[in-house]
């Protein structure tokens, strides 16, 4: 008999489902939603979860933090269960809460994502700008000791490195200084994407976090970008065209641009109705298309 499954008695105890810790998640969000389980209202323990669900602890604790990152539950302190929030209605997902811009949405939901065991980060964007900066709130927690992932994985698309991008190009057209144009996207693009990797790559080291960020090249400049967090979440925001101007060698240029920073950004979560958990859904499947079919390898440099 698989020791796993035995008793001390002898008798065989009852195998564990292949319930996931997002299944779970979603069964409680219900109850909370539908009311079942009432604001104010202390949460079962962690070990009465797992013997309900019949999952591991982990895979609880695992639950229990993607509804306190969606603001269904209060935070546990030690030895005390969390509560059911008193506003549970209000999470960051509903369709009723407005977008914020790019930097100010995004931040709080990347900080959030790393609070899981294994955090899996996928983004399509134009630039690693936006995700550069959300990352460092979840870094410094890390380096404070108050947040410790077991694992991180982040996969970013890219436009290409030599295609002709859609934008920011000159209002008078690509020739001339649309290639000084392109050279300081490029240069951007590099750097951030550079910080970026190394950022988190530094983990290992100091704090033995595994840690995995692949870069990979699109043969098309996307319209939108698109943030993926922990396969239960979905941050998405267009890139709206504006006319400005750029400075290039000391002189101003007409162009087309997107301040991507400032796109507000909309959130879906799994489980937060049937449209989100399908936009949701779609989105990673969407992504990963993407990756394992026309992007390509993509390298940083200068």
């Amino acid at each position: 008999m698989d020791p796993e499954h035995a008793s001390v008695d002898g008798r065989k105890k009852p195998q564990r489902s292949r319930r996931t810790h997002r299944e779970v998640a979603d069964e409680l969000r219900a109850r909370i939603r539908s009311g079942a389980l009432q604001p104010g209202r202390r949460m079962p323990t962690q070990a009465q979860l797992a013997a309900e669900f019949g999952v591991e602890r982990p895979a609880v604790r695992q639950a229990l933090r993607i509804l306190q990152s969606e603001r269904l539950l209060t935070k546990a302190s030690k030895g005390v269960p969390a509560t059911v929030a008193d506003d549970p209605g209000r999470a960051p997902t509903g369709p009723s809460v407005p977008p914020l811009p790019t930097t100010a949405g995004l931040a709080p939901r990347i900080a959030a994502a790393f609070e899981a065991e294994h955090v899996e980060i996928d983004a399509v964007c134009l630039t690693a700008v936006s995700l550069t900066l959300a990352v460092g709130e979840p870094l410094c927690r890390i380096h404070s000791g108050r947040l410790k992932p077991a694992k991180v994985d982040v996969r970013v698309l890219l436009p290409g490195r030599d295609i002709d991008l859609a934008f920011p190009v000159p209002v008078e057209g690509r020739d001339g200084d649309g290639g000084l144009l392109h050279e300081r996207w490029l240069a951007q693009c590099n750097a951030q994407g550079q910080v970026l990797r190394h950022n988190l790559l530094s983990l290992r080291a100091t704090h033995g976090i595994d840690v995995r960020v692949s870069f990979r090249a699109l043969p098309f400049t996307p319209p939108v970008k698109l943030y993926l967090l922990n396969g239960a979440e979905a941050l998405f925001a267009y890139y709206t065209l504006t006319r400005g101007r750029a400075r290039i060698d000391q002189e101003y240029l007409e162009t087309y641009d997107a301040q991507g920073t400032r796109s507000p950004l909309f959130a879906f979560g799994q489980g937060a109705g049937p449209r989100d958990t399908t936009f949701v859904e779609q989105s990673r499947r969407w992504f990963d298309a993407l990756w394992g079919t026309i992007s390509s390898e993509l390298v940083l440099r200068g």
